[in-house]
């Protein structure tokens, strides 16, 4: 059976176990993770937080990161302003990006959910209101999430992804891993 890490990256952090391109060192995997021959299946961004899994599988992997695949991802997004079902309904359609059209994703307003403390906190201004919304989507594109708000005028503040296929973060703290029990999810959520 494939070995699959259940990893809560912390903002800050590379989805990569080396940095070889920056002159000053970064903060990568290998800081959190000593688990030899396990890769990132997927990315998320230096600047985003939440759950990256990691397995041993290539085929595993792949079946995860290959948007064809249509592995659902739920992402906790908290973004700038106050937006009405209005104003969120061209992303439920699918809305038109500089690399093309995305699919269509499910998104609802949320409560704020209770997370930990991100290091360095969000930067809150006292005269725009924030918001959070729960979006999946069933594809990966670079910084995907972060355009397709900013697209419709509602750019990210924080973003957390909660949920990939049926593995989620519940339990794991910010920094931390395990180890999923039971058989990858074989199709998207």
């Amino acid at each position: 059976m494939p070995r699959v890490i259940l990893f809560n990256k912390p903002f800050g952090v590379l989805s990569q176990f080396t940095d070889t391109k920056s002159p000053t060192p970064r903060l990568t995997l290998s800081a959190f993770v000593d688990v030899p021959g396990v890769y990132p299946a997927g990315r998320l961004d230096r600047d985003s937080e939440g759950l990256l899994v990691l397995t041993d599988d290539g085929q595993l992997q792949a079946r995860i990161a290959d948007p064809r695949n249509k592995m659902s991802k739920t992402y906790l997004v908290q973004v700038e302003g106050a937006p009405e079902d209005k104003d969120l309904a061209p992303l439920r359609e699918g809305v038109t990006l500089k690399d093309g059209p995305t699919r269509p994703a499910k998104l609802r307003r949320i409560d704020p959910p209770t997370l930990w403390d991100r290091d360095p906190p969000v930067r809150f201004r006292k005269s725009v209101p924030d918001t959070w919304i729960e979006i999946t989507i069933s594809e990966g594109r670079n910084r995907q999430v972060r355009r397709m708000t900013a697209h419709i005028g509602f750019p990210t503040l924080r973003l957390v992804r909660w949920r990939v296929g049926n593995w989620t973060l519940d339990g794991i703290e910010s920094g931390k891993w395990l180890e999923a029990k039971g058989r990858p999810p074989s199709s998207p959520a």
